[in-house]
């Protein structure tokens, strides 16, 4: 029975819907989008986008892959050593194995740097608040970072001092110690901290100031090494000054608990 022959009062049959549906066709092409996305609809530039575009690649996917990578691989260079570079002193690192380095060198930079590094995850809050507390009294503002911020402030950023770049060295930290375990910090640290007058890493230090290899170093240097990061360019292990030799005992004392507490477990082999 066709339509047209339907009895009086009776809805017309609809044609029953296809089985299939043909997708309907992307009304842009996915590079019109992204060229859309980056240089506008033509009227002006989206430089906010663009912006925003470029931090979040330099500070999200850029920062990952790199960890991810460099946890197994040793890292080439830093920032850090473009300030050498540029002064004429020339570049001096070889990077070396954790088990290249001698273990007294361990104990003296947790001694002098971080007693804490096994324990925390990134920030010493301890050392902070006390910082924050001396500076209300009237005392200058101390520096309180770990292993773990040096580490991120060595591999990502330049030695400057503001408030934007602590931000920055925060951030790191949180995914550095995600991505890798204390260990790898410690030796990326040891392997890429700078010792003063382009020497960076422990085996470049060892062979400039006691012309020996990381690995042989003896307690009292590998403490005097410890002391010195704290201004490297001045203070020398070789030939101390009075405070380097007064504080070599101190740290002596300090590595000795290091050793008795176990605040190295975590990079213990």
């Amino acid at each position: 029975m066709s339509f047209d022959d339907q009895e009086p009062g009776v809805a017309p049959l609809e044609p029953a819907p296809p089985l299939f549906e043909s997708p309907s066709p992307d009304p842009l092409p996915r590079s019109h989008r992204l060229h859309t996305f980056w240089y506008g609809d033509g009227t002006r530039i989206p430089w906010l986008r663009r912006i925003l575009t470029i931090l979040f690649v330099l500070f999200v996917p850029i920062p990952i892959v790199f960890l991810l990578i460099f946890r197994f691989v040793p890292i080439p260079f830093t920032p850090e050593m473009i300030i050498p570079l540029v002064k004429g002193e020339g570049v001096h690192n070889h990077w070396v194995a954790h088990s290249d380095i001698a273990p007294a060198l361990t104990r003296a930079v947790i001694a002098s740097e971080d007693n804490d590094f096994c324990t925390h995850h990134g920030f010493d809050w301890k050392d902070i608040h006390a910082a924050l507390k001396e500076h209300a009294r009237g005392k200058r503002l101390r520096g309180a970072s770990t292993i773990s911020q040096e580490t991120a402030r060595t591999i990502f950023l330049f030695p400057v001092r503001s408030w934007v770049r602590k931000g920055a060295e925060a951030y790191f930290t949180v995914l550095i110690e995600f991505f890798w375990p204390k260990e790898r910090i410690l030796t990326a640290y040891l392997n890429l901290v700078d010792w003063g007058h382009g020497n960076f890493g422990a085996e470049a230090a060892s062979q400039a100031y006691f012309h020996k290899s990381a690995s042989q170093l003896s307690t009292t240097q590998a403490a005097r090494l410890a002391i010195i990061l704290a201004d490297p360019d001045v203070w020398k292990a070789a030939r101390p000054g009075p405070y380097v030799a007064a504080r070599t005992g101190t740290i002596l004392a300090r590595m000795n608990e290091v050793t008795n507490d176990g605040l190295d477990w975590c990079v213990k082999p």
